[in-house]
């Protein structure tokens, strides 16, 4: 009889945090370090070094700049993963060179991560700019969600334990309700439902309003049964989601509001304390050339939590 092979124990999922070393993408660290331990999972620091061929005056960067601008970049990267890894978490680093989004993208797509954190704003800080060119393009590329991480979330990193899931009953939509399970899974295991029952909440969430076309030329009578019939079918169909996601230690709502669908989901957000936000990237028009949905997009800007984007895989 031929020995048993053993079994190889399961590795551990991985979250994967992009770092310049700015402030945004320490707190996008903070938070991503309390996910780590809520879904057990390692965390990899990523940095990418870009050196330039020329320093100012056109003099030529030669291949021990290269290596010494390398070289305090990795012992960066290891003083910063150090720090994450005191907090109880297991913490690897890659560095790599070359532009920072497709170093970023190119190592998700080697570690196939459960998701990626990063800052809304990197080194350059601008306030005017909704995202950084980098977190941009890595939202764009994603084949994983993408958590963005504001400068304001500084500090209010905790455990995810309340999520708010903006919907238009899209498949995008429900891509972001399974990426929301899964963070909240721990807390709603078998092993836990006791001590941890309600603990976890989601809430659906679906904003209405009437199209521009029926507005642009002032009150028209049959725009307010037009509201009410959209309002009725909009709850219809929340109660027909959440009674499909009921199960035991997770507590499962739903809102259905008319207004503006940026305002309407900031507002809930912040009248709910929810930890965060998880939606879909395109949603029904599921235009693809855009960077997000109109929504999505305007929603990461106004959030006040992080917000969780589930892309369209190709």
């Amino acid at each position: 009889m031929e020995p048993e092979t053993p079994l190889t124990p399961p590795q551990p999922p991985v979250i994967l945090v992009a770092t310049d070393f700015s402030d945004t993408s320490a707190v996008a660290a903070d938070w991503a370090a309390e996910l780590a331990r809520q879904q057990e999972a390692r965390i990899e620091l990523v940095h990418a070094v870009t050196v330039p061929t020329s320093m100012p005056g056109f003099v030529p960067v030669g291949a021990q700049l290269s290596e010494q601008v390398q070289k305090a970049a990795l012992d960066r990267l290891r003083e910063t993963a150090a720090a994450l890894t005191g907090r109880g978490i297991t913490v690897d680093v890659w560095l790599g060179v070359g532009t920072p989004s497709q170093v970023i993208l190119e190592r998700a797509d080697a570690v196939a991560p459960e998701l990626i954190a990063l800052g809304t704003r990197g080194l350059s800080g601008l306030k005017h700019i909704l995202l950084g060119s980098t977190a941009q393009r890595v939202v764009q590329g994603a084949r994983c969600p993408v958590l963005s991480v504001h400068p304001q979330d500084l500090g209010r990193h905790r455990v995810i334990r309340s999520i708010l899931v903006p919907t238009d009953f899209s498949d995008d939509a429900e891509r972001a309700i399974h990426a929301a399970l899964r963070i909240l899974a721990p807390l709603v295991s078998s092993e836990t439902s006791e001590t941890s029952e309600g603990s976890a909440r989601l809430t659906l969430i679906h904003a209405f309003n009437l199209p521009i076309e029926y507005t642009a030329y002032g009150p028209i009578p049959t725009s307010i049964h037009f509201l009410r019939d959209t309002g009725l079918e909009a709850e219809r169909r929340l109660q027909e989601a959440v009674d499909g996601l009921a199960r035991e230690g997770l507590t499962v709502d739903w809102v259905a509001r008319e207004g503006d669908p940026v305002a309407v989901i900031a507002q809930e957000a912040e009248a709910r304390g929810v930890d965060l936000i998880a939606m879909g990237t395109h949603g029904r028009s599921g235009l693809a050339h855009l960077f997000l949905g109109s929504t999505a997009e305007r929603v990461v800007q106004h959030s006040p939590c992080p917000v969780l984007t589930v892309r369209r895989p190709k």
